[in-house]
Parts: structure tokens; C-alpha cells; sequence
């Protein structure tokens, strides 16, 4: 959800893009159409702290995984004490070779004190620095909210939660490097033979 209709991508936005250059690769088309998405492997790292909106957030990205058509066994959960501590586990992860994405969850809520502008600001600009250092796509899956009411809005069990947009964006930013791969003659994010 965006906070405005104006600021929606207009529908034939990508289209008189690609018709301007040489090629135009569209990350959120290829996810939908990628054949190797059953073998991809993705690594959830959670934040116990409002481990209740986590929760809700994880069933989200793991139902969206599933639905896409991802092999839940091929995935990993790795639960940190807090949103905090969410970079350092998504470097292990991003670093291990052992996932293809990582989706990072949690809740920041605002409180009485200064404590909420510090985590939610170092928790992102960690998670920005993994996925920047790793070229291993890092999703920030994190809520950052005034109230808990803002929390479990966004977490509801439907299409508007937020851990499923997370597992969406995994998909597509993982189909857009590998377009971007294919196009370079690159390696291709994941997918390797003789890794599981």
C-alpha cells in the first residue's frame, strides 16, 4: 500500500520505458514467470522482540513463498533476540551460501523514549549494508510503526501484510539480478549446481 494514488507506478510506465531503450528488464514480470523459483532458497531472519507481530509477519512470507511455488524445505528461519540484531544474523545468512535471499522481520514500535529512532535507523542501514557487501538481495520485512494498532494492521492475515509484500520483493529482486545477469553474462544469483 502507498500513501498515495499519485505516487502509484502508472500501468504503462515499464512499457514506454522499454520501448525507449535497448532492453528493459522487469524483475516483478520475471518472478512470476521464473521455472527455477521451486529451487530457490531463502533464509527468514526473525526478531523475537514483538515476537507477536513477527510471527504474523513470518506465516505471511512463508504463505507467499509457498503460493509462488518455493519449496518451504529449501528455506531457513533464523531467530534473532531483536530487530537490532537482524543485520549481523542476515550477514551470516547472506554469506553461508546456503540461501539465495534474505527476508528480514520484525517491529519497531515507538515508545516514550529515543530507543525506536536508534534501532529502526541501524537496523536498516545494516540490512542495506549486507545486502550492498553480499550482492545477495536483503529484504527489509521490519515494521516500523507509532502504535501496536499500526503493528497488527499491517500484519493481518491477508494480501496487505507485509511479510508476504517482503517475500514478493525477494522473488523479484532475485528474477531482476538474474535478468541483469543473463543480459551481462554474469552469474546468476542462487540456483548453483552442487549447492543444495
Amino acid at each position: 500500500m502507498t500513501s498515495s494514488d499519485r505516487t502509484l507506478l502508472p500501468e504503462d510506465a515499464k512499457a514506454r520505458a522499454a520501448a525507449r531503450v535497448g532492453t528493459s528488464i522487469d524483475g516483478t514480470a520475471l518472478a512470476t514467470q521464473d521455472a527455477r523459483r521451486p529451487a530457490l532458497r531463502v533464509g527468514l531472519a526473525c526478531a523475537e522482540f514483538n515476537g507477536g507481530i513477527t510471527d504474523r509477519l513470518l506465516t505471511g512470507a512463508l504463505d507467499g513463498l509457498e503460493e509462488a511455488g518455493c519449496d518451504l524445505d529449501r528455506s531457513v528461519v533464523v531467530w534473532a533476540p531483536g530487530a537490532f540484531e537482524l543485520p549481523v544474523v542476515a550477514q551470516k545468512l547472506a554469506t553461508s551460501e546456503a540461501v539465495d535471499a534474505v527476508i528480514c522481520l520484525g517491529a519497531v514500535i515507538r515508545g516514550d523514549t529515543g530507543h525506536y529512532d536508534f534501532v529502526a535507523g541501524e537496523c536498516a542501514a545494516g540490512l542495506q549494508r549486507v545486502q550492498l557487501d553480499t550482492g545477495v538481495p536483503v529484504v527489509f520485512g521490519v515494521l516500523t510503526t507509532d502504535t501496536v494498532d499500526q503493528a497488527l494492521v499491517r500484519s493481518e492475515d491477508d494480501q496487505s501484510n507485509k511479510g508476504r509484500d517482503a517475500a514478493e520483493t525477494a522473488l523479484a529482486t532475485v528474477a531482476a539480478l538474474n535478468g541483469v545477469a543473463d543480459l551481462s553474462g554474469g552469474s546468476r544469483v542462487g540456483f548453483s549446481v552442487g549447492r543444495r
